[in-house]
């Protein structure tokens, strides 16, 4: 049987790569990486077939292996109901893990908000979610997933990533899963605002109700959660396809993501417009 053939498309990797060298967590979540290369693999391949030599091997090599420790909010990853709050839907069903998603939910239509220009540890509102997707001329549709691009973008790899960013708030998150979007997506360490923002205004005001608040959303209404994306300004604000399937680890609250974004081939490269990082953003 002949292949069916398919339009050409461009693939945009909007992933961060599972490391030890690059600073995108705080020191107790970094990941752990040990690499065996093939000169030391080629003794670890003798034990299992006895009477082997390393002189036997083509030019004394065996195989390479890595060993890692890290957790499952490592890199770029989804985040599952379930890390949110152990029941969804107010209170009436247990949330999902990561391992019962719907795959159908992770090969969809992509929508990018661009939140750049919005202070690091801003919350942002239904409001301003409103205002973009007016400002890009797009009228959500059920099963969209949306992408928030953030200042957090422009310090990964630096020490303050992780504090770096805007955050999606509670009233922001339930306006997108009223809109029947349930996949979404930042390029910063949380959906919500960074810790130490959120620290800021909770010993301030001494109101718990900010802490957490678009994770918590999840309570009312299900939704999934991809954190740590990249090169999301490489993206046009809408017209491109995300493939985000998670990896099945049972009965986790987070699988690790390999997250791409599917354009036509024929389409230009994007070109950042106006809308850029403030000066507060910095």
């Amino acid at each position: 049987m002949t292949p069916a053939r398919h339009a050409p498309v461009r693939f945009i990797d909007l992933s961060i790569p599972v490391t030890d060298e690059v600073v995108t967590d705080p020191p107790a979540l970094r990941p752990a990486i040990s690499y065996v290369d093939h000169a030391a693999g080629a003794e670890e391949m003798l034990p299992f077939f006895p009477g082997l030599s390393v002189d036997d091997l083509p030019d004394r090599q065996g195989w390479a292996v890595e060993t890692v420790t890290l957790s499952t909010h490592s890199g770029t990853h989804m985040d599952a109901p379930w890390h949110f709050h152990p029941t969804t839907d107010d209170g009436a069903r247990r949330a999902p893990t990561i391992d019962e998603a719907p795959l159908d939910l992770f090969w969809r239509p992509g929508v990018k908000l661009d939140f750049r220009h919005f202070a690091n540890g801003y919350v942002a509102t239904a409001a301003d979610v409103r205002a973009e997707l007016a400002r890009i001329g797009y009228d959500l549709q059920p099963l969209d997933i949306v992408l928030v691009n953030t200042a957090a973008a422009a310090a990964y790899g630096g020490p303050d990533y992780f504090d770096s960013g805007c955050g999606m708030g509670g009233e922001a998150t339930l306006f997108l899963t009223e809109s029947g979007v349930q996949v979404v997506g930042t390029d910063a360490w949380s959906w919500d605002a960074p810790f130490v923002h959120t620290a800021r205004r909770y010993a301030e005001h001494g109101d718990p109700s900010v802490i957490w608040e678009g994770h918590k959303a999840g309570r009312i209404r299900p939704y999934y959660q991809m954190e740590k994306l990249h090169s999301l300004e490489a993206l046009p604000p809408f017209g491109f396809t995300i493939a985000c399937f998670p990896v099945k680890v049972a009965r986790a609250s987070a699988g690790w993501v390999r997250a791409v974004a599917v354009l036509d081939a024929e389409a230009p490269d994007h070109t950042p417009d106006a809308r850029t990082p403030s000066a507060t953003a910095a």
